[in-house]
């Protein structure tokens, strides 16, 4: 463990999108498992949730849960990435991701900007009951500034997000919230805002660096964060899923035809870890930890019985002879530095 600022970062992060019913319909008795999981897991659980995570859903379920579980508010730590609020549902399903959230009572519509971002961030304290998010980021603001439909709207979205990262930086200097970190999908989101000049307490990965895919760059960068003494946390380190044996590929549907060397690896991979009596998910994790620097992964489950195994994950190291063996085949670089 790491510690930063007033609190310890966790080898893992629990995420909580399942609560806020991702992809169907989580039954509240699993949730509840979930949250028991959590909490039996680790000394003290923190947890990743969102305002977009089921309109809310996500944040009331973990307030509600672990209150009736009797948690502490002071044995947890909760963070809550910033820039959705929830708002009434006026159609028969919720708008703001169609397909993606199921058994919806509210909508969301996305926050930014400094008062945009203090509206997100009390609402989502509101959600919480008796708790409440001591560590806050923007919800992926790579997303929020792909969305521009020309330069200009993006300039200006991105100065609504370093106003939004003012208010929470504000927030860090008065004691409300004990770290401010960014998450996002497209690292070079990330590096722009650290080049600007932001202090972040934390940075989250998702989707940049896997078993499959760890470019040369992102590594460089990486060296750089803990040269600068800022932890990391890797996420979406399955690819979406694909290399477990998942159909999507960092959240798109692929397809062998137009990705035949995605395929191959993958099958490769597979007959390796079957060989050597691995789970492929305990490499994934095993590998997306080696860089320095990076000091857990955010895990997420709708599955109760798969978060002791996925502390196993990131808490057992693997022979160093799998990794030659990765190397050999041609599936891992043989120049990758950390393995």
């Amino acid at each position: 463990m790491v510690t930063l600022m007033k609190f310890s970062l966790p080898n893992i992060v629990f995420g909580s999108s399942a609560l806020g019913n991702l992809y169907e319909v989580v039954p509240d008795a699993t949730k509840r498992a979930i949250v028991q999981n959590w909490l039996q897991s680790v000394e003290v659980p923190l947890i990743d949730s969102a305002g977009k995570y089921g309109a809310g859903l996500a944040l009331e379920s973990i307030g509600r849960l672990l209150a009736e579980e009797g948690v502490d508010p002071d044995a947890v730590l909760i963070s809550n990435k910033l820039g959705w609020k929830r708002v009434p549902l006026v159609h028969a399903e919720a708008q703001f991701e169609p397909g993606a959230w199921f058994g919806l009572e509210y909508d969301a519509e996305q926050l930014m900007g400094r008062e945009g971002i203090l509206e997100a961030y009390h609402q989502g304290n509101a959600l919480l009951g008796d708790y409440r998010a001591r560590l806050v980021s923007v919800h992926d603001p790579d997303e929020y500034l792909a969305a521009a439909g020309s330069e200009e709207e993006a300039a200006s979205r991105y100065a609504e997000i370093l106003e939004a990262y003012e208010a929470l930086i504000d927030l860090r200097e008065k004691g409300e919230v004990l770290g401010v970190g960014i998450g996002s999908k497209d690292w070079r989101c990330i590096e722009r805002m650290y080049r600007d000049g932001l202090q972040f307490d934390w940075v989250m990965f998702a989707n940049s660096l896997t078993l499959f895919s760890h470019p040369p760059e992102v590594l460089a960068f990486m060296a750089e964060l803990h040269a600068a003494g800022i932890p990391m946390i890797n996420s979406a380190v399955f690819n979406a899923g694909f290399l477990l044996g998942g159909p999507y590929f960092d959240y798109r549907v692929i397809s062998e035809d137009s990705h035949p060397r995605h395929f191959d690896w993958r099958r490769r991979f597979l007959r390796l870890c079957e060989a050597h009596e691995l789970s492929p998910a305990h490499a994934c994790c095993q590998f997306a930890l080696s860089p320095p620097g990076v000091e857990a992964l955010a895990l997420n489950t709708s599955k109760p019985a798969h978060v002791p195994r996925n502390v196993e994950y990131v808490s057992t190291e693997l022979p160093g002879s799998f990794w030659q063996a990765l190397k050999e085949e041609e599936l891992l670089s043989e120049s990758y530095p950390h393995l």
